[in-house]
C-alpha cells in the first residue's frame, strides 16, 4: 500500500491523489496516509528500502572512496544568518555495504552504490534544519497553509464520506508490545489535525518547541518556505558533500565509529523497536529534539544524521547512482534524474530523503549512515520529517 502522490501543476504532471484511504463497511477511517508509506516504505517510515530485496543484483565490484578534495575557495562575505560556508569540491559519493559494521544494520543499501565521483560549486547551507519559529515566521508573513492543514476535497475522494474528508497527517504511534517489523502500519497512524503546528496531534502545540525542526512538511511545504527565504533545497550531491564535513568515506558524518568513546553522536532510537515507551533515550531524548543539540560535522553542520529526515531536491530512482556512475566521468553539479520511478511503488513520484530520524535504529532502518538515501512521496509530510536550505553563489 502506498500514497498516491501529486506533483505540482506547472512540472505538467497528472495529480493523482495525496491519500490514500481505506475504510470499513461503516465508513470509518481505518487507515489514511499522507505518503508517508512512500516517503519510506521505504524511508521516510524508516522501512527496510533497498532495491536488492526485490530485484535481481549483479555481483557489485567493491566499492571505493578517492580523497575529497575541497575547493581552498574562501567565503564570499560574511555568513548569512544562520548558515554556514560549504566550500565544495570533488568527492566520492555513495555508501559502502554497511552489513559488517556495529550498528550498520541488516540492509545492503544497494541504491546508494557504485560509489562515484562528483563536484560541487561551493554553496552556503542552514547550520541546522528549518525550526518550528523559522517556519512561524513565514507563515506570519505570507499567509501559507500546508499540505497537512488542506481538507481533502471531494474532487479527490469522490467516495469517502464527507466527515472523513478530514485535513491531518501521519505520526508515529507505538504499539503497547513487541510486533514484527515487515509491517509499518502497525507504528503508525493517520492522525486528523496533525500538522506543523500540532506534531502530535490537535491537543500539541508548540509552546516551548521554537528550536525544535518543523515537521509535517511536505516537498511544496519545504520548497515554498525555500522561495520566501531566498534559499533553495540542496541537491542530493550538496547535502552528502556538506554532510561529510571534509571527510572521505566514513560511514558517518563524524568518521568510522558509530559512539567515538561511548558519546552519542545524534539522535537516535535506544531500546526495543517500535514499542510504546521503550525508547530509552541514552542519548538525551526520547522523540524528536531541538536542532543543535549534539556536536557539528567538519563544516559546523548539526544534525546531518538522525533527528528529523530532510528533503533534497532530486527525483528518487535506485539506478541513479548506477547511471551516473557508467558514464565514466566525474559529474558536475548532478541535479538528478528527470524523473521519480520506484519499482517498490511503481507510479508514485517520490523525492530523496536524506539523514534519518530519531526512529533509525540498527534493528530496522540505519539511515543515519551519511551516504545512505531515502525516498518520500512529494505530497507527503510526517512527525519525523523537515528539512534544511542551501543559497547557492555566483
Amino acid at each position: 500500500m502506498g500514497a498516491e502522490g501529486k506533483r505540482r501543476e506547472e512540472e505538467g504532471v497528472s495529480a493523482p491523489p495525496r491519500w490514500r484511504w481505506a475504510w470499513t463497511a461503516s465508513g470509518a477511517l481505518v487507515l489514511a496516509s499522507a505518503g508517508l508509506w512512500l516517503a519510506t516504505r521505504p524511508s521516510s517510515v524508516d522501512g527496510p528500502t533497498d532495491p536488492s530485496r526485490s530485484q535481481p543484483q549483479a555481483p557489485a565490484a567493491e566499492p571505493t572512496f578517492g580523497s575529497t578534495a575541497a575547493n581552498a575557495t574562501a567565503a564570499p562575505g560574511p555568513a548569512p544568518e544562520g548558515m554556514v560556508w560549504i566550500p565544495g569540491g570533488e568527492f566520492s559519493m555513495g555508501a559502502a555495504d554497511p552489513r559488517s559494521l556495529d550498528h550498520g544494520g541488516h540492509e545492503s543499501m544497494s541504491d546508494a552504490r557504485p560509489i562515484h565521483r562528483v563536484y560541487v560549486d561551493a554553496f552556503w547551507m542552514d547550520a541546522t534544519e528549518v525550526t518550528n519559529a523559522q517556519y512561524a515566521r513565514f507563515v506570519a508573513a505570507t499567509g501559507y497553509v500546508t499540505v497537512a492543514e488542506t481538507r481533502p476535497t471531494r474532487a479527490e475522494f469522490p467516495t469517502a464520506p464527507e466527515e472523513n474528508l478530514v485535513a491531518g497527517s501521519v505520526v508515529f504511534a507505538p504499539p503497547p508490545s513487541a510486533v514484527a517489523l515487515n509491517d509499518h502500519f502497525q507504528w503508525w497512524a493517520y492522525r486528523p489535525g496533525a500538522s506543523w503546528r500540532h506534531p502530535e496531534g490537535p491537543k500539541t502545540g508548540l509552546e516551548g518547541h521554537g528550536t525544535y525542526p518543523a515537521v509535517h512538511v511536505a516537498y511544496e511545504d519545504a520548497t515554498a518556505y525555500a522561495r520566501w527565504a531566498g534559499k533553495d533545497l540542496p541537491t542530493e550531491a550538496e547535502w552528502e558533500f556538506a554532510a561529510r564535513g571534509g571527510l572521505t568515506g566514513k560511514p558517518y558524518a563524524w568518521g568510522d565509529v558509530f559512539r567515538p568513546g561511548g558519546r552519542w553522536m545524534a539522535n537516535v532510537y535506544q531500546g526495543q523497536f517500535p514499542v510504546k515507551n521503550r525508547d530509552t533515550g541514552e542519548d538525551g531524548f526520547a522523540g524528536v529534539a531541538p536542532v543543535a543539540r549534539f556536536p557539528p560535522n567538519g563544516y559546523g553542520l548539526y544534525d546531518v544524521a538522525g533527528n528529523v529526515w530532510e528533503w533534497v531536491s532530486d527525483w528518487y530512482r535506485p539506478d541513479t547512482y548506477a547511471t551516473l556512475g557508467a558514464a565514466g566521468a566525474v559529474a558536475r553539479n548532478p541535479r538528478g534524474p528527470a524523473d521519480s520511478v520506484d519499482p517498490a511503488e511503481p507510479g508514485q513520484p517520490k523525492r530523496v530523503h536524506r539523514g534519518g530520524s530519531y526512529l533509525c535504529t540498527d534493528q530496522y532502518c540505519t539511515r543515519y549512515m551519511v551516504g545512505t538515501r531515502g525516498k518520500g512521496e512529494v505530497r507527503s509530510g510526517s512527525n519525523h520529517l523537515g528539512f534544511r536550505c542551501v543559497k547557492r553563489v555566483g
